[in-house]
């Protein structure tokens, strides 16, 4: 296999450790950095460069998803395998309309992890065998309305879903702006704008919201 440059971003150290492990048993691959959290893998990412990054959903501040979505933004090239324990439909296609190029399951990574970090290498997508299934039967309709009831966090701005995650995790207001680099009057006004606009009327309803829509781990 070619040599490859690897991003490794899971908030477990264990996990991280267990990718990496798996990932330089192969000849010239190297793992070049590992981070906590969907912010921190940003920032690498942006600054490093890797040939391929590998990413966990459930990750504080910023989640995978949201992560994924600001790479791709800064860097449409990117190469972006998605790893995760769900496999839900909504979340699915959330990670296909951010534009990641792979989907595995964690409990299939010791057996294809490098298969799929190779396709991406190699400019290809990796699927796990039921999405991409899904995918060949044109079963993600992305104008469809979630069959679960869901409510489809596309439907908020990237500052909104940051926000929301935070708020979901506990944090207030003033924390969430010390945070973001926002004022507490700006915050505050993202947060009655997400309230609003998610008919949610308590911080437990946007909770539930986020949980639902994998923002967050419950």
């Amino acid at each position: 296999m070619n040599a490859l440059r690897v991003l490794v971003a899971d908030d477990h150290e264990i996990v991280r450790k267990g990718l990496r492990a798996l990932l330089e048993e192969q000849p010239g691959w190297k793992v070049i950095a590992e981070a906590t959290d969907g912010k921190e893998a940003v920032k690498m990412v942006n600054e490093l460069k890797p040939d391929v990054t590998v990413m966990d959903i459930a990750m504080p501040s910023l989640n995978g998803l949201e992560a994924a979505r600001q790479i791709l933004k800064n860097d449409a090239q990117a190469r972006i395998l998605i790893l995760t324990m769900h496999e839900s439909d909504p979340l699915i296609q959330e990670v296909l309309s951010a534009g990641a190029r792979g989907y595995l399951l964690k409990s299939d990574a010791g057996r294809d992890l490098v298969t799929a970090v190779d396709a991406l290498h190699r400019n290809k997508t990796y699927f796990s065998s039921r999405v991409a299934q899904m995918v060949l039967d044109g079963y993600l309709d992305t104008k469809s309305p979630p069959k679960d009831g869901r409510t489809n966090p596309g439907r908020l701005t990237p500052r909104q879903r940051e926000i929301i995650q935070l708020l979901a995790e506990g944090k207030s207001s003033k924390e969430a702006a010390v945070a973001l680099g926002l004022s507490v009057k700006t915050a505050e006004t993202h947060r009655a704008n997400i309230m609003r606009r998610l008919n949610c009327h308590s911080v437990t309803e946007l909770v539930r919201y986020a949980v639902r829509n994998h923002i967050v781990e419950p």
